[in-house]
């Protein structure tokens, strides 16, 4: 069995300096096989798919599936299904294009000691990343993610009310549900969550939300639950409520200086107190979830 395990992604429209500071980290990390598929959906000109593939290429990672059409909510589970069966044996670690995972140790230590554990999952709780003044930012490759958003936050949960919680290790024959968000019958140790910084919130993703918000509803793209919909409905509201930015002053959302390079100040208690409580909205109005 593979003593270091596979990178698992599926791969949207992103900048090419993204995918090269997403592959630059996770290879610092010790991660050596990639195993990740595109998905371009139909309004992404050609010449954007043909540069992204060929950046992957520079980076010495050979996608296992280029495909383009619809994103169905059903679209990514397929996909990651199929590099994870590829990938074989062993420990995949999943990860989007937009998520740096940090860990609280290296991988191979953390893995060994899930296993000591008894753990066939390792989990992670999102930190959203934002610029200083909130504002949906350009960013340069050449000053970085962590100077263009300094700040990390909880927006997900606090304001979009998704779920925040990411299985970030899984061994192989685990089932990981939509999203990555939950392993049905497994459950992470919640001494142990790696912070996954999220950087959702750059130049271009209002449009990306409005387009999600037209095709689901219209039916173009298929969808299980509402769900997905109403978080980019808030995150539009929000934003159409405070001239285009997030609204970082906001207690709720707990922003405050965070770096790649290490776990925040105070992880641990913080992230294992929001996984081991936060519930799904409808939970919360006494509706099964």
């Amino acid at each position: 069995m593979p003593t270091k395990p596979a990178l698992i992604a599926v791969i949207g429209p992103v900048e090419p300096a993204l995918l090269a500071a997403w592959a630059t980290h996770y290879r610092g990390l010790g991660i050596e096989r990639f195993h990740v598929a595109f998905h371009f959906p139909d309004h992404v000109p050609d010449a954007w798919r043909h540069q992204l593939v060929a950046a992957s290429h520079e980076l010495d990672i050979t996608p296992a599936a280029v495909s383009t059409g619809p994103w169905h909510e059903h679209t990514n589970s397929e996909l990651r299904d199929a590099l994870r069966e590829e990938a074989g044996t062993g420990w995949h670690l999943l990860a989007d294009a937009d998520e740096l995972q940090t860990y609280p140790a290296p991988l191979d230590e953390v893995i060994a000691t899930s296993e000591a554990g008894g753990h066939r999952v390792v989990g992670g709780l999102m930190l959203d990343r934002v610029a200083a003044d909130g504002r949906l930012a350009h960013w340069s490759p050449v000053t970085g993610l962590d100077w263009a958003f300094p700040l990390g936050g909880h927006l997900t949960h606090r304001l979009l009310r998704g779920d925040p919680r990411k299985i970030v290790l899984v061994r192989s024959g685990v089932t990981v549900a939509s999203g990555n968000h939950r392993a049905p019958g497994h459950k992470p140790d919640p001494e142990a969550l790696a912070c996954v910084h999220h950087f959702k919130w750059r130049s271009g993703v209002l449009d990306d939300l409005h387009r999600r918000v037209e095709r689901f509803t219209s039916g173009d793209w298929s969808e299980h639950t509402p769900a997905v919909r109403d978080e980019a409905h808030r995150l539009l509201d929000h934003t159409d409520r405070h001239g285009g930015r997030i609204d970082v002053g906001d207690l709720r959302f707990s922003f405050r200086r965070v770096s790649l390079q290490t776990l925040p100040a105070g992880w641990g208690h913080e992230a294992k107190t929001i996984a081991t409580t936060w519930r799904p909205p409808a939970a919360r109005t006494g509706t099964r979830p």
